[in-house]
């Protein structure tokens, strides 16, 4: 089966040669891969003349080949990817994560090597379509939510604009750990859905904040800004999907005391730490829909115009 490789600002599909892993390395057999906005990123920002590569970050499979110096047990096992290469501990943060799928080659094609510590052994309670699409947006999620934004039991914290994979995530990781979680939306269906996933409240998002949460400000906000913050409280931002630009009064910010924190990813220490959350908590992806590789541009088409709930996935057949 062709892999979906990144031309100028797009995609099209290629027929790749075979290859074996090198040392320290896996090669994986993928069973499903995931759809993240950063893939959406990359074709836009790919100029004509760049190296092309393979997209994908997320995905799950089986090990089929084993390179020097890795030890046997991995062969044939089940595994989920961590696509976040070399950065082992959570103090020793990169300038920037080095990320699996661009520019080293991803995970929307039959088969991935990687390095075998990025090789994880699949939790039990996954299917195959809920560990492909898990990685990228789980352990951003975690490390917004826990490493950066120290969240705790009790707290409240706020997610503007659900639907997205991360957002997703760390409403479920938050509420695992007995948090309050307010959503906004401009879809009525998005704010009903995530009601029925355990949301505590979700509001209008061009409504009035304050008044929808009956002022009940947040402790913590992920990824925007907003008047209903508590003093001292924590904004957490870890994309730019919406722009590089982030505007407001500069007293909003120093008046009450507001930590704004960035994040990006995480790391491998992270990446197991979230893995022991969501098997100790039974968390489950919300997976929004799964699509075969060959129907890559509808996936595309969903996530661009902001139509998912949740994570969007790509089942790989050979």
């Amino acid at each position: 089966m062709d892999a979906i490789i990144i031309h100028e600002n797009s995609f099209h599909f290629r027929q790749i040669p075979d290859k074996h892993p090198g040392n320290g390395q896996v090669k994986i057999k993928l069973k499903t891969a995931g759809l993240n906005h950063r893939d959406l990123f990359l074709m836009k920002n790919h100029e004509t003349g760049n190296r092309e590569f393979i997209l994908g970050s997320d995905g799950a499979g089986i090990v089929t080949e084993i390179g020097h110096g890795v030890r046997s047990h991995l062969l044939h096992a089940e595994v989920i990817i961590n696509p976040v290469l070399n950065w082992k501990t959570v103090e020793d943060v990169p300038d920037v994560p080095d990320i699996l799928g661009g520019p080293s080659d991803g995970t929307f094609s039959p088969y991935v090597i990687v390095p075998a510590e990025n090789a994880i052994v699949k939790p039990d309670h996954l299917t195959w379509e809920e560990a492909g699409v898990l990685p990228l947006s789980a352990l951003t999620a975690y490390r917004a939510l826990f490493t950066k934004g120290q969240l705790k039991k009790g707290e409240h914290l706020i997610l503007p604009g659900i639907g997205s994979g991360v957002a997703t995530y760390a409403l479920r990781m938050a509420k695992a750990i007995g948090a309050t979680v307010s959503v906004t939306s401009r879809s009525e269906n998005k704010k009903q859905t995530a009601l029925s996933y355990g949301a505590d409240r979700a509001i209008d998002s061009y409504g009035d904040w304050n008044e929808a949460l009956n002022g009940q400000k947040a402790d913590i906000i992920l990824d925007g800004v907003g008047p209903a913050m508590k003093p001292n409280g924590r904004i957490v931002t870890f994309g730019a999907s919406s722009g590089d630009q982030l505007g407001f009064p500069i007293r909003s910010l120093f008046f009450p005391q507001i930590h704004i924190l960035g994040t990006s990813m995480g790391s491998n220490e992270e990446f197991a730490q979230m893995l022991e959350l969501i098997k100790r908590c039974g968390i489950r992806p919300i997976i929004d829909r799964m699509y075969p590789l060959r129907e890559a541009a509808d996936a595309i088409k969903r996530m661009q115009e902001g139509r998912q709930f949740g994570n969007i996935g790509f089942h790989i057949d050979v």
